[in-house]
């Protein structure tokens, strides 16, 4: 009995790690660890989209779906909530209302400002939905729209506009991913007499960087 202990106690011995291994092993696996996120502290977000942009209703007989380009400064007060201003720029042309020959190729640009409230479902998914109000115009020849019925859109005119979207932060909490889809009702872009709503619909890919 006597030899079967002192046996078991010898392989025991053997092949346990000894303490300076045990202290290796347990450095190891710390460095190996991926840090702890940093803090989340408020400051300002600069978050900028790519993607396609296009009208409903009779201007969208005129103008086709086209590239667009997104960029919004806010300051996020607490991560529930944010104030931006917003700009963004959406290529188009005429080629739905006139042949090759007379149509135009022409940008549209705009500038607002809103609120944004967000959903964190996790620490690194977040949900979020704001609303804006500004100003765009067609950057384009003097009634080169008007004689197509669209005079309007060659001024300013007042548009107010909603968009939802899902973020993925990343472990650097300044880097988010993102996918939104928004929706405008531009004003002016509605033809003289007529009344339709000209809406405008966009989707795209975002990145945020958090300062």
């Amino acid at each position: 009995m006597r030899t079967r202990v002192l046996l078991a106690v010898g392989l025991t011995m053997a092949f346990a790690p000894s303490p300076a291994r045990a202290l290796e092993d347990k450095v190891s696996a710390s460095v190996d660890a991926p840090p702890p996120p940093l803090p989340y502290k408020p400051g300002l977000v600069l978050d900028s989209s790519l993607g396609a942009q296009g009208f409903t209703g009779e201007f969208g007989g005129v103008a086709g779906p086209g590239f667009w380009l997104h960029t919004q400064l806010g300051y996020e007060f607490a991560r529930a909530f944010m104030l931006f201003g917003e700009g963004d720029l959406y290529f188009t042309s005429t080629s739905r209302g006139q042949d090759e020959t007379k149509a135009r190729a022409f940008p549209i640009f705009g500038f607002g400002a809103g609120p944004r409230f967000t959903l964190r479902v996790t620490d690194r998914v977040g949900l979020y939905l704001q609303g804006s109000a500004g100003f765009s115009k067609a950057d384009i020849a003097t009634n080169a729209l008007k004689i197509l019925g669209f005079g309007d859109a060659e001024k300013l005119g007042l548009y107010f506009g909603g968009r939802i979207g899902i973020e993925y932060y990343q472990l650097d909490r300044h880097l988010a991913f993102g996918l939104n889809f928004g929706v405008r009702d531009a004003t002016n872009f509605k033809k003289t007499g007529g009344s339709d709503l000209p809406l405008l619909l966009s989707a795209g890919l975002a990145l945020r960087y958090s300062f």
